[in-house]
């Protein structure tokens, strides 16, 4: 039989120093996994691992309190299955666990076979055939008990337990210390998704009235136009170019009314054609027409006690702007192929696009029709004359079409700044749907100038000229509910434009750099728009 020799002093004194340095070498790893880490369940059971490849030791586990404060529960561990983890809850008053944590004090089990208050909850000691000892510290962070870390390895007589508990309680020092890190993280985290909630709620409500986004002085005018006009009866005639956000203030006139529990109905009078629309506006009896198979009702009648929308009313024919005129007067109609006289209570809200006053003079707009239905009109001001809205809007469209495409796109300052002095000929629904362009064809999180659409880049100067402006007609009879109201035109858009670019030019000594940045415009626009007016510096600036 093989003698066994017995270690000697130095034997023990080098053994000492290897593990010394062992420890050294884990806590350097733990350190820097906290200093690096940003999620805590990932870097938990990294850290524990750390004391099984580095120590040698069996198991290692972290004890935290609950949510509810009343138990312990193994927040990290290695060693352990996911069925071993999930059994081991403890109170705290029970077992080692519980009174390393009522007494703030390291527990230490020589042997865990022949320790009663040892639990063994995770049951994964059953078939250990070694002798394991068991070591708890706690988790002290500020100056409470927030947790037990525990570690199982195989006895061994030569390594302390004085050294391993001191060890494990420098280790869980450091575990306490991320804790605080992670919850000062999280906490500001919550704080900052607060005020960004608050802040955007804020920007919201000073940026939207009646659910339109806008903070401009021509839009604060529309919406107080909304406001005087909803409350009555009154026909609102909306005026203004194509994309303008005609239907939105419809439906903020409907809303903000007495018929805001009531239909708010809308019909496109460009949409279909003559014969098809009067059925839709006013309904059919069976075997009215071929085709008519069974009754319908119409538009006039769907929007009963509330509101109904005429989209698009310059389109329509003639001979239907005879029947819409008595509806209007009368409040009564009949059905196509019907006898009965139908009565309805209906408001008329009209929007269109079309010059109404160059209509009438043109034959193609009755002119009782055009006074009936100009009681109140609202212009709607082209996005080019509301350019402080244009970053709102963009931010607004952006947020919506990330959610709906399940993005997180981001512009750069200089898409918005591109955006700012784009004339917009498509004007607000120009503007949605390049943001949403941008968004399904980002690459990456972030959209640059050079994503934007050739020919979005390539428009001309002046793309403000390419559609006409419809004037506001008469706003006399407006007076009545609105106090005062849109002035009647006596100079058309462009003479005003020149006016007011010639006047800037004079103040800035026909500088062309100056006048683009007082008038918010670019060098190149003003550049087009000198040349379309034809405007001439005066006889002393000429060179």
């Amino acid at each position: 039989m093989e003698e066994t020799i017995p270690p000697t002093a130095a034997d023990r004194a080098l053994r000492a120093a290897a593990i010394k340095g062992q420890q050294v070498e884990a806590l350097c790893e733990i350190a820097q996994l906290v200093g690096a880490a940003a999620d805590l369940d990932t870097a938990l059971p990294r850290i524990l691992r750390v004391l099984h490849d580095t120590l040698d030791m069996k198991r290692a586990t972290l004890y935290l309190l609950n949510d509810s404060g009343g138990q312990l529960v193994i927040a990290a561990s290695y060693g352990l299955s996911a069925a071993e983890a999930r059994r081991g809850v403890y109170g705290l008053d029970e077992g080692v666990c519980g009174k390393v944590f009522r007494s703030r004090y390291p527990f230490v089990v020589p042997d865990v076979n022949s320790e009663p208050l040892f639990l063994n909850r995770t049951r994964s000691r059953d078939i250990e055939k070694d002798r394991i000892s068991f070591i708890g510290v706690p988790v002290i962070l500020r100056n409470e008990p927030v947790g037990v870390l525990t570690v199982d390895r195989i006895f061994s007589s030569e390594v302390s337990f004085e050294e391993d508990v001191y060890f494990i309680t420098v280790v869980a020092t450091l575990i306490a210390q991320f804790l605080e890190l992670d919850r000062v993280l999280k906490e500001k985290e919550q704080a900052l998704v607060a005020e960004n909630r608050s802040l955007r709620a804020e920007l919201d409500r000073r940026c939207s009235r009646h659910n339109i986004i806008g903070q401009s002085k021509v839009m604060h005018e529309v919406f107080r136009l909304i406001d005087r006009v909803a409350p009555s009866r009154a026909t609102a005639l909306l005026l203004g170019e194509s994309g303008t956000g005609k239907e939105l203030v419809a439906r903020a006139i409907h809303q903000a009314g007495p018929r805001a529990r009531q239909p708010f109905v809308k019909v496109n009078c460009a949409a279909l054609p003559g014969n098809l629309l009067e059925s839709e506006l006013l309904g059919h009896e069976k075997g009215a027409f071929t085709g008519a198979t069974s009754f319908k009702k119409g538009k006039f009648e769907l929007a009963h006690g509330g509101t109904l929308f005429l989209d698009e009313i310059g389109e329509l024919p003639l001979n239907l702007q005879a029947k819409l005129l008595r509806v209007l007067q009368e409040r009564q109609f009949e059905r196509l192929g019907g006898t009965r006289t139908i009565e309805v209570d209906v408001r008329i809200i009209a929007a269109t696009n079309v010059v109404l006053e160059r209509a009438v003079d043109a034959g193609a707009f009755r002119a009782d029709l055009y006074y009936r239905l100009n009681v109140f009109p609202i212009l709607l001001p082209p996005l080019r004359e509301r350019r402080e809205d244009i970053p709102l809007l963009t931010d607004f469209f952006l947020r919506d079409s990330n959610r709906r495409n399940g993005r997180a796109v981001r512009f750069s300052s200089e898409i918005i700044e591109f955006f700012s002095h784009y004339d917009w000929p498509g004007n607000v629904r120009e503007l949605q749907n390049i943001v949403e362009r941008l968004v399904i064809m980002a690459t990456g999180d972030q959209a640059r100038v050079g994503d934007l659409p050739s020919f979005l880049v390539a428009e001309p100067e002046s793309a403000a000229t390419a559609a006409p402006v419809p004037e506001p007609g008469p706003a006399v009879t407006a007076s009545s509910v609105a106090g005062p109201s849109l002035p009647t035109p006596s100079a058309s858009l462009a003479d005003m434009e020149r006016q007011v670019i010639e006047s800037s030019l004079l103040r800035n000594g026909w500088i062309q750099a100056r006048t683009a940045r007082e008038l918010g415009l670019t060098q190149r626009q003003i550049g087009y728009k000198i040349k379309k007016y034809g405007l001439k510096p005066p006889p002393h600036l000429q060179r």
